[in-house]
């Protein structure tokens, strides 16, 4: 009686225990019970021929049928044949392979999801026959019970409860289950709760709204093109230039207001940014999440690339384009936290099994989103299995790693009160440290060719340093502070700007501190920011002027750069997840000004050794930073060896200089080589010589000068030629 109402009410926790061939109760013989509710009749048939074997005996009218085996060295697998009011059906009773449902795909913690989740598998039964299925595997320690609910049992989830050997994992190999079959975890909690179906932390691909079910989408066999790419193991990518393309995909362009498909996008997104000359692109989020207005940001499914724009192979061929293209690809990834979705992981089997159990520590306020819990071992492997899964799978070269921040400090966006100290007080996080330097251990030991970036805003020490000198590991680390400051103070009048100067040259006191990426992201064109033009002070043209100064500014500051879409041609509105970029304003020549100077800085910073040598203070020399009273700056951007050296000069106020003075530390001439006062980009075309001849005079306290012409609200960017004999 236990036995049938544990499965007629899906409680059932040990089916190997009660289904399929048993010893029966003397024995000597064996019994075959299938639990099949809704059936008439059920018959028994040798999977090997389809001989039949027998009629099922109906021993409760709930549907629970019972045979006794022919003999018992006879154990052999079967078909059951089932008979329904409107309909029959042949299957194989998944009870009867025990074998194939406890034995292991992977034990390797990088690699759980070659275990974890719905992989396919096949059961030889014979030299000539083999039966091909699906293997479920779900964590969930506290849950008294687990089914499997889908297309392939009209989501009942009596028909197939699922079975622990007492690790946490609940397993099922589910005979003729094959690719493209919906489903979810049905879940009992250990209180006997029913909770809301779940999505498998580990599905590969996942549905819509509203089902949000998880699909066995076993990885095809994806023709990979890049091997070239791929082999380039020993890239210093400090020393390499780096400019970066930030993109939300279902925005970049819109096909009759409906997102580009993935095949779409390696047509159109690749061979422009490929045209733009940028090096990587950057992806906001693309595991699956349910609401777009996250952008991403709060994602469920982990593993899972978003089925919005297409399935896992064509993001891959997507991928791929790039690759061949020379282009980089880094992934937005969000390991701090997720939503509670009642589909998600929030109380997974009625426990905190991801979360921080208390909501001082595991919930974000800001965000209304659970904590990943750092301090369990389970987590760090789930999380750590999913990173190496983009990297091996999907050839991902870098993550950049979102809300840094937001792990490392327990009081982040609290209030005293709020938040629960570390076991010394603090309000560090170390569970989070410490799996961040594991994850960039696994990263950097595994593979060499890819990176981590850290999205981190604070002054938190060796973000960037390698792990054995106590850093955190990542590879690069986001710029704020020259973000922030750098914004504010080109934001404002050039009349005031001499009493901001120190916001425009105070990022060279650090920039050397971490390896940095300059970033003008996502983040500062939404919500009531505005776009970067609309940031810019004055009238029409001073307003592009300023964009173009400032682009350019950014370019030669030592650090790797970040442009969100849109900037590039000056977007008139703040970006909107639900709309195309403005690409209509390429017809005004202001705008196409301005992709035509982010283009060409692009191809400079590639093509000039001396703007590539932007993680080291060798590569950076000050001319002079502290012309408050004109508003402009001047340094040298140097390479390795110094012998190639290039003149930065930026004026921020719209007054030019027909007459002014730089030192210089070599002798010979300096050829201008950029200007983005120039007429093609749609400057003023302020006249300034093509050349300066360096003369003797010493300023700013090197032993030679030039006298230039500079600009109103331009940079010009000039470079060296030695004195050649007569």
């Amino acid at each position: 009686m236990d036995l049938l109402q544990d499965l007629l009410s899906a409680r059932c926790s040990d089916p190997f225990g009660c289904l399929g061939l048993l010893p029966d109760s003397s024995g000597k013989g064996l019994n075959l019970t299938i639990w099949q509710p809704g059936a008439i009749s059920v018959t028994v048939l040798n999977l090997a021929d389809d001989k039949v074997l027998g009629e099922m005996e109906r021993i409760d009218e709930a549907g629970l049928f019972r045979f006794s085996w022919p003999r018992r060295s006879k154990r052999f697998h079967y078909r059951i044949k089932i008979i329904f009011e409107n309909h029959e059906l042949i299957r194989v009773d998944p009870y009867q392979f025990i074998e194939a449902t406890f034995t292991d795909l992977e034990h390797h913690t990088a690699n759980l999801y070659k275990n974890q989740g719905a992989n396919k598998v096949s059961v030889k039964i014979n030299s000539k026959l083999t039966i091909d299925g699906t293997r479920f595997v779900v964590y969930a320690p506290a849950a008294r019970s687990i089914s499997v609910v889908g297309d392939f049992n009209a989501w009942d989830g009596r028909s197939h409860p699922m079975s622990s050997n007492g690790d946490g994992l609940w397993r099922l190999f589910i005979p003729d289950v094959g690719a493209n079959q919906a489903y979810k975890y049905e879940i009992r909690a250990r209180t006997g709760e029913l909770l809301p179906h779940r999505t498998d932390p580990y599905a590969r691909y996942i549905e819509q709204y509203p089902s949000f079910a998880s699909l066995t989408w076993f990885d095809k066999p994806y023709q990979w093109q890049d091997d070239e790419w791929i082999r380039q193991v020993n890239v210093d990518h400090y020393e390499r230039p780096m400019s970066i393309y930030e993109v939300h995909l279902g925005s970049w362009r819109r096909n009759e207001n409906k997102p580009l498909t993935y095949l779409e996008l390696k047509d159109q997104l690749v061979p422009y940014v490929k045209e733009m000359g940028y090096t990587h692109v950057e992806l906001l989020p693309i595991t699956e999440y349910p609401f777009d207005g996250s952008w991403g940001y709060q994602p469920v499914g982990l593993y899972a690339v978003t089925s919005r724009f297409g399935t896992p192979e064509e993001f891959k061929a997507l991928i791929d384009a790039f690759h061949m293209a020379g282009i980089g690809v880094i992934m937005d990834w969000v390991p701090a936290h997720f939503p509670a979705d009642s589909h998600g992981l929030g109380n997974f089997d009625g426990t905190s099994q991801y979360e921080y159990p208390d909501p001082k520590k595991g919930w974000h306020p800001e965000w209304n989103s659970h904590i990943y819990d750092f301090g369990k071992e389970h987590v760090v492997n789930y999380l750590i299995s999913n990173a190496v899964y983009w990297l091996e799978e999907f050839h991902i070269d870098g993550l950049r790693v979102d809300a840094v921040a937001s792990m490392l400090y327990l009081d982040y966006s609290r209030e005293d009160g709020e938040w629960i100290p570390n076991v010394d007080g603090g309000n560090h996080n170390y569970e989070a440290i410490a799996f961040l330097r594991k994850l960039n251990e696994t990263v950097y030991l595994n593979h060499p060719r890819c990176f981590t970036v850290a999205e981190e805003s604070t002054a938190f020490p060796g973000v960037s340093k390698p792990t054995y000198m106590n850093g955190l590991g990542f590879g690069f680390k986001w710029n704020m502070g020259w973000m922030n400051d750098s914004l504010d103070y080109i934001s404002k009048d050039p009349v005031y700007r001499k009493h901001h100067h120190g916001e425009i040259t105070f990022s060279m006191v650090y920039s050397f501190d971490e390896q940095f990426v300059l970033p003008l992201s996502h983040d500062e064109v939404v919500h009531g920011k505005g776009s970067l033009i609309t940031k810019m002070p004055g009238d029409s043209w001073q307003k592009f002027a300023n964009l173009r100064a400032y682009t350019s500014f950014m370019f030669t500051h030592p650090g790797k750069k970040l442009n969100f879409m849109g900037n590039e041609i000056a977007q008139g509105q703040e970006w909107s997840h639900e709309r195309s970029i403005d690409w209509h304003l390429l017809e005004v020549e202001q705008h196409k000004g301005q992709q035509t100077l982010t283009r060409d800085l692009n191809h400079l910073y590639q093509n000039e050794p001396a703007l590539q040598l932007d993680h080291s203070g060798h590569g950076f020399e000050w001319i002079c930073h502290d012309d408050g009273t004109n508003s402009i700056i001047s340094f040298l951007r140097k390479d390795k060896t110094n012998t190639e050296i290039l003149l930065v000069v930026t004026n921020f106020t719209p007054v030019p200089h027909n007459i002014y003075r730089l030192g210089v530390p070599v002798e010979g001439e300096f050829d201008v080589i950029f200007n983005s006062d120039a007429g093609i980009y749609t400057g003023s075309d302020y006249p300034i010589s093509s050349k300066y001849e360096v003369n003797n005079e010493a300023s700013h306290s090197k032993a030679f000068s030039i006298n230039m012409q500079i600009p109103p609200l331009a940079t010009v960017i000039l470079k060296w030629r030695p004195k050649t004999s007569a």
